[in-house]
């Protein structure tokens, strides 16, 4: 089924690794919660097309390459205007600025393999809103950030939440070896402000919908914290980031096959590397001119 109903107006269009939520305003128009990574075009334009949808606007829920692939391609197809979170959005704004987000690779290949992720922001969501009137029609919104800088949950009219990349379902729980998040100590906190909130329904971008996620969440961070495990034991003696990147690649089984693998895998790791070292559980040295880093053992693991 490609479109799903989740309850009143508002709808997911099934791609192949994840939800696009859409709120429809009436039988035509609609507004989409994200655009997905830029092989969902089609499948994406076919929905829109085949329904004879009018896409008003786009809210970002965060910027990420899977959520905003098709940002300014349906804004210059459909005339269709978007809101994004004012600081990723910035980031979004220029290769230049988009290099602070990929800082280990350069401009040239920057613009080689992410020229998708610039878009034009016609509204601007600040980290004090919570709410936004778009296209004449009033969504809340909660702000969320971990999974990367400035994420929003998006919760409709019909108190469906969005809760965008803040938690994974359990069918991706299920099969994947590690999750993302750019400052692991503010995702879990973004994470436990989820179960506070009382939404009738919850949509989960890989891939779910739930009536309610306390144990979703619980389980969620559990899953962080048994990453983060697995990472400090990978730790033997005092270890620079790249030894810990292979170590810890070999201990979850990812093959570092190219080096933009590698570049994801390794800032995936870093973020984890972060919370050891935050939360004083690894500590930072300088051994012989390297940067390079140990256990406390002082300090118990992960709770």
């Amino acid at each position: 089924m490609e479109v799903i109903h989740v309850k009143g107006g508002t709808y997911c269009i099934d791609l192949e690794e994840a939800y696009v939520p859409f709120y429809k305003i009436n039988d035509r128009d609609i507004v989409l919660l994200d655009t997905g990574y830029i092989d969902d075009r089609d499948r994406l334009e076919s929905v829109i097309e085949k329904h004879d949808f009018n896409l008003k606007g786009i809210i970002t829920s965060h910027c990420h390459p899977d959520h905003i692939a098709n940002n300014q391609y349906f804004k210059e197809k459909y005339n269709c205007i978007i809101a994004a979170p004012e600081f990723e959005a910035h980031l979004c704004s220029s290769f230049i600025n988009l290099k602070s987000l990929c800082s280990s690779i350069t401009l040239a290949e920057i613009k080689k393999q992410y020229w998708y992720m610039l878009f034009e922001t016609d509204v601007y969501i600040s980290d004090k809103q919570e709410g936004i009137n778009f296209c004449g029609v009033d969504f809340k919104i909660v702000h969320i950030p971990g999974h990367s800088s400035a994420q929003i949950c998006i919760i409709t009219p019909d108190n469906v939440c969005y809760v965008a990349d803040a938690l994974v379902s359990y069918e991706l729980l299920g099969y994947t070896k590690i999750t993302y998040g750019y400052i692991l100590t503010k995702d879990l906190k973004s994470k436990l402000k989820l179960l506070d909130l009382e939404c009738d329904k919850y949509v989960v971008a890989h891939k779910g919908i739930y009536d309610e996620i306390t144990k979703l969440t619980t389980d969620n961070i559990e899953f962080y914290k048994h990453s983060a495990v697995k990472i400090y034991e990978s730790i033997k003696g005092r270890m620079t980031m790249e030894e810990i990147v292979k170590a810890s690649s070999s201990s979850f089984g990812i093959k570092l096959s190219n080096i933009y693998k590698y570049d994801l895998v390794s800032r995936m790791l870093g973020s984890y590397v972060d919370y050891l070292n935050e939360t004083g559980k690894i500590r930072e040295v300088i051994d012989d001119g390297f940067r390079k880093y140990e256990r406390n053992e002082e300090c118990s693991v992960i709770a």
